[in-house]
C-alpha cells in the first residue's frame, strides 16, 4: 500500500496506478474519486451525472471492476488501480467496443457512453461470450437517456464476437432495426 501523506493546507496525497501509469495526486481529503479525477487531474471523459450513484454516467474501473466514482472518495484508491474512459483507446486505435458503439449506433449524446463503455470492457474481460441477460445484468446500473437499450446491448456482442476473434460484421438489422 502507497503512503499517504497530507500537508499543512490539509491536502492528502495519494500514490495510484491510472490509466496504467504511477500517479501522485494531491487534493482535499472529501473530495470524491469523480472530483480528483476531473477537477485535479484534468481527465473529463468520466462525467459528472447524478452524484447519487443511480445513473453509472461516473462509471469507472478501480482494480478492474466498475464502481461509481461520485461515491467513492479519492483517499480510497490509495495503492488502487484506477482506468478511465481515456484510456480505452490504444492511441488511433479503439477497442473493439468503441468500433461496435460507433458502427452500430449505440450512442447518441454520448454523455452515458463512458460509463456503459467501462463497465461493458469490465463484462468482457470476465466473460467472452456473455449472454444477452448477463449483458442486461451488467449494464442494468448505467441509464442512457437518449437511446432505447437494444443497440448498447447488440454492440457489446458485436464487439465480443470481434474479440474472440469472430468475423461479426454488422447486419442491416442491428444498424437499422427490423423493419
Amino acid at each position: 500500500m502507497a503512503r499517504r501523506r497530507s500537508d499543512p493546507t490539509g491536502s492528502r496525497t495519494i500514490h495510484f496506478q491510472l490509466n496504467g501509469e504511477p500517479t501522485e495526486v494531491s487534493f482535499a481529503p472529501h473530495k470524491t474519486l469523480l472530483e480528483v479525477l476531473r477537477e485535479d487531474l484534468r481527465l473529463t471523459g468520466t462525467k459528472h451525472g447524478c452524484e447519487l450513484g443511480e445513473c453509472g454516467t461516473c462509471a469507472v474501473l478501480v482494480d478492474g471492476q466498475p464502481v461509481l466514482s461520485c461515491l467513492v472518495l479519492g483517499l480510497a484508491c490509495d495503492g488502487k488501480d484506477v482506468r478511465t474512459i481515456e484510456a480505452m483507446a490504444d492511441g488511433p486505435l479503439l477497442h473493439p467496443l468503441q468500433e461496435a458503439f460507433a458502427d452500430l449506433g449505440a450512442a447518441q449524446c454520448g454523455y452515458c457512453t463512458p460509463g456503459i463503455l467501462l463497465t461493458a470492457q469490465a463484462l468482457l474481460e470476465q466473460n467472452a461470450r456473455p449472454s444477452r441477460d448477463e449483458i442486461k445484468q451488467a449494464l442494468a446500473g448505467n441509464l442512457c437517456r437518449c437511446t432505447g437499450y437494444l443497440k448498447i446491448y447488440e454492440a457489446v456482442e458485436l464487439a465480443a464476437a470481434k474479440m474472440r476473434g469472430e468475423s461479426a460484421e454488422p447486419t442491416p438489422e442491428s444498424i437499422y432495426g427490423k423493419r
